[in-house]
């Protein structure tokens, strides 16, 4: 984003990158959002509903990988079948 701010227009700056100019805009617009969504609180000070949507996702990941490996003990577990044939 930092090519974005030479002042060069986005199709001529596009063409030099290789890339399509809707790209381009489309990670500024990105940028501009996640710039003005930061983390600081509000004048009421409250968060925004986007900086509490990054917040919650960020904890659902660990969460969601967590899930999965107990998924698959329990895939793993049921496949061996009774504790007999531990000696």
């Amino acid at each position: 984003m930092e090519l974005l701010a030479t002042g060069k227009p986005v199709p001529e700056l596009a063409g030099e990158l290789c890339v399509s100019g809707n790209l381009l805009y489309n990670g500024r617009v990105g940028a501009q959002s996640l710039r003005l969504g930061s983390a600081e609180l509000r004048a009421a000070g409250a968060r925004s509903e986007a900086d509490e949507l990054r917040a919650l996702r960020c904890d659902w990941a660990p969460l969601q990988l967590e899930n999965d490996i107990f998924k698959k003990a329990a895939v793993i577990l049921v496949t061996r079948g009774p504790a007999s044939s531990i000696k």
